[in-house]
């Protein structure tokens, strides 16, 4: 199984357009050592010709049309794109949904809920149902082991399976109270994870840190694609960004107390690595205090084109 990071940034990216923080400024001078980074996208393949996005990133044109992997090999063919598997509603996760509405057959993996809010409350995504043809939407059970590719004839463990993880996160602000209400709030957020041959990839970008489901798919998995939203939980408030924390936006802190770089992982064959990074998050520095203890825990920081084989 191949494993592309596309973007790695959180919502905005990195620079961001309308943002003067410390990095974000330095970046644009030339003087912080960092990589500009496109909004968080994954793709994941099990063989050349397929590839699934997980989630569908405002920047999701640019990065299929920098991904060679991604863009069309004949006219017969059309897209090696097989389908879109999304971890919830938020506006990061879904608005790359409509540069896909070209002519192209869509299939759309998604919780009811999120499905809901997409086309229901949300006229202007009403347009996948327009286009020829029409997406089409496929309920993603939670917890529980479901094919994207089934095995072959032969009875090798070929297929790729994945399975929808609740995170137990909120629904985004942009859903209507009427709406939020009707909905199970555990399929508002979603970990997900991919098998492939006994290879595993479990891929939570935005992560509360709720429970201990969540941990148990981090073990497991060889490959762990983790929430570096925010440093610290007051990041956004002490750059003067917000009034909110992390956690009360849905993210967990790396650092502080309860932070995923202190959480009890189970040592061993997990290769953890962090995605969906705000441009205020000073491990984006890769000469601060902040990468080096990443590092130095035993973690990655993703960036554009990061590629994995599993």
């Amino acid at each position: 199984m191949r494993v592309k990071v596309l973007g790695s940034a959180a919502g905005g990216g990195f620079p961001q357009w309308n943002c003067s923080c410390a990095n974000c400024s330095a970046l644009r001078l030339g003087t912080l050592k960092a990589r500009p980074r496109t909004q968080a996208q994954v793709a994941v393949s099990p063989d050349p010709s397929k590839w699934f996005l997980l989630n569908a990133s405002p920047d999701l044109r640019q990065q299929i049309n920098a991904t060679p992997e991604l863009t069309p090999r004949s006219a017969a063919l059309g897209s090696p794109v097989a389908s879109i598997l999304l971890t919830s509603a938020d506006v990061d996760s879904v608005m790359g949904l409509l540069h896909l509405r070209e002519f192209q057959p869509l299939r759309i993996f998604s919780t009811v809920s999120v499905r809901r809010i997409l086309t229901e409350e949300n006229t202007l995504f009403r347009v996948l149902a327009r286009s020829n043809p029409p997406a089409i939407w496929d309920v993603m059970p939670l917890d529980r082991l479901m094919p994207l590719v089934p095995p072959s004839s032969l009875g090798k463990k070929d297929g790729l399976f994945y399975k929808a993880i609740p995170l137990l996160g909120n629904f985004p602000d942009y859903v209507s109270e009427s709406l939020r209400h009707s909905l199970p709030p555990e399929e508002a957020v979603i970990g997900l994870q991919l098998i492939h041959k006994e290879k595993r990839l479990f891929y939570a970008p935005a992560l509360p840190g709720i429970g201990e489901e969540w941990r148990r798919s981090v073990d497991e998995s060889d490959l762990a694609l983790l929430d570096g939203t925010f440093w610290k939980d007051d990041e956004l408030i002490s750059a003067r960004r917000s009034r909110r924390t992390a956690r009360e936006m849905g993210h967990v802190p790396l650092w502080g107390d309860r932070g995923l770089l202190r959480q009890p992982f189970r040592p061993g064959k997990t290769h953890h690595v962090l995605i969906h990074l705000n441009n205020t998050n000073p491990v984006l520095n890769e000469d601060s205090p902040e990468h080096r203890t990443v590092r130095e825990a035993g973690w990655e920081i993703a960036y554009d084109g990061m590629d994995f084989e599993l």
